[in-house]
């Protein structure tokens, strides 16, 4: 009777979950892959052509698209080391024992709860008048200028702002990963000899792995598929050297009305993610069952 029950109960939790996820991503990606394959306006009046593979040929024809995924590379190799070595950074002192350690957390934290189109405009304003007014009160306007007009720092811009609001967030995960060290480890290898950087090196790094894991992953995946910061602090400019995979794929449909080849792109998309990021995934992955 009991195990009826928790069928029951657990077909109540899970199916309307199981059918909310078909309705709003198997669909209409099932969907957009059939798209890729045609050719239209999105006008409904219009006719929908079969063109085949002609649009996967297309795309890798596309410059500027081939430009977008450069910069997508980039922009998240950049940003992932970025991230993670800010958000170890800050977990290593929060976790130190200091008094304000708390707060310290709380202040981090903070941007990852702002909202992506209200942090670009923010640092936008930090990048245009913030810098300017820096630049010239230090004299040092070879550094403070505004980046964002800039072809060859406005990606660095975006490396910044994504890197401040992501970083406390991966802190908090190897805050997780840290306090779950046996304080007894610590100790003999204190006791051994061993000083910070031996510890940190073979003891609290590889004992990390599986936030390093997680860590990883949410960065590639967040950083490849960044939009609303993109948009919101760049727009793509200057001359297109901050357009990422994103909004490339959102300026091909909505933009110029090309349905069918911004599917393929959206499809060649969702597989590079797929792959580097499963990839990612299966070699941290070994990394912890050696351990």
């Amino acid at each position: 009777m009991n195990q009826k029950m928790d069928r029951v109960w657990y077909a109540v939790f899970t199916v309307p979950l199981l059918l909310i996820f078909i309705t709003v991503v198997i669909i209409p990606f099932i969907i957009g892959i059939a798209y890729s394959f045609i050719a239209w306006d999105g006008i409904p009046a219009n006719p929908k052509v079969f063109v085949g593979l002609d649009n996967y040929a297309t795309l890798f024809q596309d410059e500027r698209f081939l430009t977008s995924a450069w910069n997508t590379l980039k922009f998240t190799v950049l940003a992932l080391i970025s991230v993670n070595v800010f958000g170890l950074l800050f977990s290593l002192i929060v976790t130190a024992g200091f008094k304000t350690s708390n707060l310290a957390r709380t202040l981090i934290f903070m941007p990852n709860l702002i909202g992506g189109l209200i942090l670009g405009y923010i640092w936008k304003f930090i990048f245009t008048d913030g810098f300017k007014q820096i630049g010239a009160s230090t004299g040092m306007d070879s550094v403070f200028f505004n980046w964002l007009i800039n072809p060859e720092f406005a990606l660095y811009a975006l490396v910044v702002v994504f890197t401040w609001q992501m970083a406390g967030y991966t802190m908090i995960i190897y805050i997780a990963g840290i306090n779950g060290i046996s304080e007894e480890v610590m100790e003999a290898a204190k006791v051994d000899g061993a000083n910070l950087w031996y510890r940190l090196t073979r003891i609290v790094f590889p004992l990390l792995m599986p936030s390093f894991t997680i860590c990883l992953f949410l960065t590639l995946s967040g950083a490849f598929k960044i939009y609303d910061v993109n948009l919101s602090l760049t727009n793509g400019g200057p001359m297109h050297t901050t357009e990422l995979f994103a909004m490339n794929i959102f300026n091909e449909i909505f933009g110029y009305g090309n349905y069918g080849l911004g599917q393929a792109k959206a499809i060649v998309f969702f597989i590079v993610v797929a792959a580097v990021t499963l990839t990612q995934v299966v070699i941290t992955k070994r990394k912890e069952v050696q351990m």
